[in-house]
């Protein structure tokens, strides 16, 4: 069993569930003994969302971020590519903490909008799990509880906001939750290579479709052609069209009528 599952499977035990009218004390500003200290030593999984904001805060390409800030650990549990934020070698700490706080608040991920909010949903966590909740992550550092602040969890996730994050999040948690996936079928190498590129390298993807054929296959009208062009989330909610296409042969792609007449003449030639 992984990390992931078996914190997972903590979470369902051990934690008190929170739903979205419950309350909680907590506050996080620099007057906080423990301040910053939370933002070390800590796997900050970054979703598709997080990356296109954090790597337009920096005005850098999806490449260069990925490079620079992030690792892809493999592990034989995991269904699909997973990102992490990379910790400083040396001091364990998040590289965009500054001695002034987050140098990339209004663009700072999802979990940590989130924190000290966890959520558990079904499909991400164990079968025994039939409805989402809240929870919230006591550390020992984290000061913040000590505070007199009053929060609901729905206030806190309208205060962070969250909404946004949450919106884009449900596109990549539809398909990391496919019912493909939990069947425990595993995604080939050129899968995988494809799943990565579309969710976690979206310059690379928008070259693909722009610098290959892809638009000589597939119909994509002009309206999509010019949105997906320049905007990193139209072409994100294109992309995961194509990976539903591509890695579960659903029908969110039309190919062309050129292409298809091709393959027929192609197997009719095979088959005589």
């Amino acid at each position: 069993m992984s990390e992931i599952e078996k914190f997972k499977e903590e979470i369902l035990k051990d934690y008190p569930r929170l739903s979205a009218e419950d309350s909680f004390k907590f506050a996080c500003h620099s007057d906080v003994p423990c301040y910053n200290k939370c933002c070390r030593d800590v796997n900050i999984f970054l979703t598709p969302y997080d990356i296109i904001r954090l790597k337009n805060n920096l005005g850098i390409t999806s490449g260069e971020f990925l490079s620079k800030y992030t690792i892809s650990p493999f592990d034989k549990n995991l269904k699909y590519p997973v990102v992490l934020l990379e910790m400083d070698e040396k001091t364990r700490k998040c590289p965009f903490v500054k001695k002034e706080g987050c140098s990339v608040y209004h663009d700072r991920p999802w979990s940590c909008r989130m924190y000290p909010l966890g959520l558990a949903s079904p499909g991400e966590s164990s079968k025994e799990l039939q409805q989402e909740f809240y929870f919230l992550l006591k550390e020992a550092v984290c000061r913040g509880f000590e505070e007199e602040k009053n929060w609901t969890v729905n206030e806190w996730i309208e205060n962070q906001g969250i909404r946004e994050f949450d919106e884009m999040g449900q596109l990549f948690k539809e398909l990391t939750t496919h019912r493909f996936f939990q069947q425990d079928k595993p995604l080939s190498p050129d899968k995988i290579e494809m799943f990565f590129m579309v969710c976690y390298h979206i310059d690379k993807f928008r070259k693909f479709v722009f610098e290959s054929t892809f638009l000589e296959k597939f119909e994509v009208d002009e309206m999509t052609r010019e949105k997906i062009r320049t905007d990193d989330i139209e072409l994100l909610r294109f992309g995961v069209g194509w990976l539903r296409f591509a890695l579960f042969a659903e029908k969110t792609l039309a190919v062309k009528e050129t292409v298809l007449s091709e393959k027929e003449k192609e197997l009719a030639e095979k088959n005589k």
